[in-house]
């Protein structure tokens, strides 16, 4: 009989592309990773694996059965969760991915709010970008993800939590006053810096600036020097090196520096859709709804 152990090795093994690695992942012995694998390719009567030395490469069956086995696991999980759940919301062991662009800004709001209204959460939180998110939602590893919408998932639905407006940063030497709102056609697009290929922030910054019917240098693509926080742009920017883009969110931690100027762009402001998701399948919709007033709740306080 195939059981769950061994799918969710395979799953690993998928994943990691090395049976040490995989291994350290399921917390075992790569020894017994590999004599779990051997035993499902011997009950399936097929190859899954090909194994080379210093790597491993899934067979193209292998990668379907791999494929099928994440789907297996995740049902398993939501079986799980079903019979766990059905009490009070927000109880037990719950765990939550968000984007490194709102983590450092929105969890230091909701986490105490979590704390003191339900005590018996059990959080788990993983911070990696998007793409990463959304694999490890469809495939259980996570229960739900914080992340910018939409997504176009068909397994994943998604939940609206606020509205995240751009900000413009701009060194403090700018001679624009503070109250001013700034044109999209007046940015610079060739001094504007971005993260680093992969973090949807960029992309979203991207997709506006496409917009923009003109400006200095039409065309033009901003620099990136490789920054794959925020934080770090800040830094660039608070320099004299550029301007960006930041969200609201972050704009009262990281415009704290006296060398930044924090500047509105004028009607209809640019922004990004933070919400929810999750499997379709999952039973853990009222915990997300939990969540979710929770998240708008702390929104909802700080712009009071």
């Amino acid at each position: 009989m195939v059981t769950l152990r061994q799918l969710r090795y395979l799953a690993a093994l998928a994943r990691h592309g090395h049976f040490g690695r995989a291994a350290e992942a399921c917390a075992i012995t790569q020894p017994a990773l590999s004599m779990q694998i051997r035993e499902l390719e011997q009950f399936l009567g097929v190859t899954l694996v090909e194994r080379r030395p210093g790597e491993v490469m899934l067979t193209e069956i292998g990668r379907e059965i791999s494929r099928r086995a994440e789907d297996v696991l995740a049902s398993a999980r939501d079986l799980v969760d079903f019979a766990r759940h059905r009490g009070r919301p927000l109880t037990g062991r719950l765990t939550l991915g968000i984007i490194p662009s709102l983590a450092p800004y929105l969890l230091p709001r909701i986490l105490p709010a979590l704390q003191s209204q339900f005590p018996e959460l059990e959080l788990e939180l993983r911070e990696t970008q998007t793409r990463l998110l959304v694999e490890e939602v469809k495939g259980g590893m996570l229960d739900a993800a914080m992340l910018a919408l939409p997504l176009g998932e068909p397994d994943i639905d998604t939940l609206e939590l606020f509205n995240d407006l751009f900000l413009l940063a701009v060194p403090a030497s700018d001679p624009r006053p503070r109250g001013r709102r700034v044109a999209a056609r007046d940015i610079d697009q060739t001094r504007l810096i971005l993260l680093e290929d992969g973090h949807c922030l960029r992309d979203q910054a991207l997709a506006f600036c496409a917009t923009i019917p003109r400006g200095p240098s039409p065309g033009a693509t901003g620099m990136t020097f490789g920054a794959s926080s925020l934080a770090t742009v800040m830094q660039m920017v608070a320099g004299g090196y550029g301007l960006t883009l930041i969200p609201q969110i972050a704009a009262d931690v990281e415009a704290r520096d006296e060398r930044v100027k924090i500047l509105r762009l004028q009607d209809p402001q640019p922004g990004r859709c933070i919400g929810l998701a999750f499997r379709k399948t999952s039973p853990r919709r009222a915990d997300f709804a939990a969540l979710g007033e929770v998240v708008k709740g702390c929104i909802a306080a700080n712009h009071s």
